[in-house]
């Protein structure tokens, strides 16, 4: 069942003295319980699709079928008030949605019990790590409950090491919240040890080149999966692809 699908979608640009096209002619799906990662040259407009899928902006032409799916979206930081407490941060979009009922308050504790930020809910966002913060970040939009979650690019902030653990943290955290993920990112590594399925845009205006499986599920976690025999062989062929290699 696809909990997204992107129909010949069309996104221009105006302004006063010119017109941008960013994307053009876009299809592909997304189906429920799926991490699916889009990957392109920079500035090809990845970020730009994310933004039609979390209708921040309409496109021009075509259709992004989202039907009653609920999104959340995390961005590149993790955007946390350094004056509240962990606690109240990941209260935030409920407070903005007016969605705090007393449900939903017992959902983000239980989550934040669940993934080891409970007795840190009372210290501010400077007291935690940088991991810690991505996972508090990433708690804050898994209380809202979306169905899909739109990440773009959200360990690009960290550095190397703490960038392995936390995509390992995040993978297992979508997964055994039983979410849908939709990634921007511009590492070829990070999409093909996190992703079911990878959308290999074109240059822009962007579309569709290809979309790659690296079918690397039996492993059982992302930084396994860079151990894989099948990695190197796999990040070389997206890397042709990025380079507008077909074969």
């Amino acid at each position: 069942m696809n909990v997204l699908s992107l129909k010949n979608v069309s996104k221009v640009f105006y302004s006063k003295t010119q017109e941008t096209q960013a994307v053009s002619n876009l299809s592909f799906d997304v189906s429920e319980g799926e991490f699916v990662s889009i990957i392109g040259p920079s500035g090809c407009g990845k970020t730009t699709v994310l933004s039609l899928v979390s209708k921040l902006i309409a496109p021009t032409s075509g259709e992004v079928v989202l039907g009653d799916s609920r999104v959340g979206y995390m961005l590149q930081r993790d955007q946390l008030f350094e004056w509240r407490t962990i606690e109240k941060n990941v209260l935030l979009g409920l407070e903005i949605q007016r969605k705090l009922t007393p449900e939903n308050r017992a959902y983000a504790e239980d989550l934040l019990k669940k993934y080891g930020l409970w007795e840190f809910r009372r210290r501010y966002p400077s007291e935690l790590s940088g991991g810690m913060r991505q996972r508090a970040a990433l708690i804050r939009t898994l209380a809202t409950d979306p169905r899909l979650l739109l990440l773009d690019e959200p360990f690009s902030a960290l550095d190397f090491q703490t960038r392995l653990e936390v995509c390992d943290d995040v993978y297992a955290i979508i997964k055994s919240e039983k979410k849908t993920a939709l990634l921007v990112t511009h590492d070829i590594s990070e999409a093909i040890s996190l992703s079911d399925r990878i959308v290999v845009l074109t240059a822009r205006p962007a579309t569709v080149l290809a979309i790659h499986e690296p079918k690397l599920n039996d492993l059982p976690s992302p930084l396994k999966r860079r151990e894989s025999p099948d990695f190197s062989a796999q990040f070389e062929l997206l890397h042709r692809y990025l380079h507008g290699e077909t074969k």
